[in-house]
């Protein structure tokens, strides 16, 4: 059998990401052969990952990454099972090389990234997740990516708790201006803070607005109050409730939160003019880390207990 040296495992490990034992280990039941090694250590990631993969990743990071070459952005947001790992430089450095595996690649969905080559390495993003559960010892999962072409703002909240990317349209250059950077981000921070659902009242849908007066009619019916109400009368409170629906929901129609007494078309409106072009805001995508996802919920407290009472 062949002597392992510190120096061998230290360059398994710089090369693997793996913890000095796992690579000892691996070196040992190679018989000192660092492919074979390297071979073995995979092997074991991938049926850590499999093991992992049914355990819930809801904290995690979401991240942006701008290509002025290109002329995409790209936000993502990859999951871990918890906010000590998202802190993690490896992770932070993962969640990075598959930015610009997207700006690069431009695939379709998830699936398609899954099958591109990690920028910076030869495997694909696929391989190196797992080779990245195995190593930090976490489920890990890429949950959802956007890639937007065009003029963007960008905006990232609490160290990638939540990601805000705007689309705009603008006129005789003024995207490069500082003044419209600051602007953007703004707007970004606007839409982070408020969570809007649309840009104005136009993009709202039909359906969506039916749906509302039906709920509002409800209520008015309801409430003894309106009960004598005549119908033109209930008819203008159901257009005022509804105009409060797109004071709320709508980005343009919403309070700005750094100048109350504008709202956010007014805000643009200004911006436009002192800048000297136009711009319109055209859409935009927030993400917030973990939504939708159920967390499991621990008792941190119940479980010491059980463990101080051998149980």
């Amino acid at each position: 059998m062949a002597e392992i040296s510190a120096k061998q495992v230290m360059e398994l490990r710089k090369k693997t990401g793996c913890g000095m034992m796992e690579c000892k280990k691996a070196l040992v039941e190679a018989n000192g052969d660092f492919e074979e090694a390297t071979k073995l250590l995979r092997e074991k990631g991938l049926a850590v990952a499999a093991k992992k993969a049914s355990r819930v990743a809801a904290e995690g990071l979401v991240d942006i990454e701008k290509c002025e070459k290109c002329g995409y952005t790209a936000m993502v947001e990859v999951n871990s099972e918890s906010d000590f790992v998202a802190k993690n430089d490896l992770f932070k450095s993962f969640v990075k090389s598959i930015l610009a595996t997207i700006l690069k690649n431009k695939p379709a969905d998830v699936a398609a990234l899954m099958a591109c080559t990690l920028e910076g390495t030869e495997n694909t993003v696929e391989a190196e997740l797992k080779d990245k559960i195995f190593t930090i010892g976490e489920n890990l999962t890429i949950r959802r990516f956007e890639l937007i072409s065009g003029v963007t703002g960008t905006y990232i909240h609490g160290g990638g708790a939540a990601g805000v990317v705007a689309k705009f349209e603008t006129t005789n250059g003024i995207e490069n201006t500082e003044g419209f950077k600051e602007y953007a981000k703004n707007i970004c921070m606007q839409i982070a803070a408020m969570s809007p659902l649309y840009v104005s009242p136009a993009d709202v849908p039909e359906s969506v607005i039916e749906s509302e007066k039906e709920i509002i009619l409800t209520q008015i019916k309801n409430d003894e109050k309106f009960a004598n109400k005549p119908a033109a009368v209930v008819e203008k409170m159901v257009t005022g409730r509804v105009s409060k629906y797109y004071d709320t929901n709508c980005l343009d129609e919403q309070q700005y939160v750094r100048d109350e007494a504008l709202k956010v078309k007014a805000y643009t409106q200004a911006t436009a003019k002192e800048l000297g072009g136009e711009i319109k805001i055209v859409s935009f995508v927030k993400y917030e880390r973990g939504e939708g996802i159920e967390k499991v919920e621990e008792d941190y407290a119940a479980e010491i207990a059980k463990l101080a009472h051998g149980k």
